[in-house]
């Protein structure tokens, strides 16, 4: 299996995708309503917003629709640690980001809106599509 990397609790497991770069796969079923994964954020302001959109790291971040704001230094995005940095856009997902805000800063969890089987790639729906460079061509 040298083409999987698997996390832990062997819920998900990575592997390329045609045309897609890196995807996340479920390695057990989920249902509607589970939490796939849970993952810690690092929060960055409208300066930072236009150095990373210049770098690789556009491909990893998350946007909220409840904090997207630029202009007055205030948090636009984070950067998502673990798995869930990972997952792919689709425009008909099977899972959404929640996201909680806590003493330690902000956690976000993928969590399933469909039954999802095994082997089945997780996705969900990008919020910021528009800050990508007109190159990056997304696939469903």
């Amino acid at each position: 299996m040298t083409d999987r990397i698997f996390d832990r609790c062997n819920a998900v497991y990575v592997k390329n995708v045609r045309c897609k770069g890196r995807g996340v796969f479920a390695n057990v079923p989920f249902k509607v309503g589970d939490v796939i994964d849970r993952a810690p954020t690092w929060a960055f302001e409208g300066d930072e917003a236009a150095i990373l959109n210049r770098t690789g790291l556009i491909e990893y971040y998350f946007v909220r629709d409840d904090l997207r704001q630029d202009g007055n230094n205030r948090v636009v995005g984070y950067v998502v640690f673990g798995f869930i940095s990972l997952v792919n856009h689709s425009s008909n997902p099977n899972a959404e980001t929640i996201w909680t805000d806590g003493e330690a800063g902000a956690w976000a969890s993928i969590v399933a809106i469909k039954d999802i089987m095994v082997d089945e790639e997780i996705t969900h729906r990008y919020k910021n599509i528009p800050d990508y460079p007109s190159k990056v061509k997304f696939i469903e």
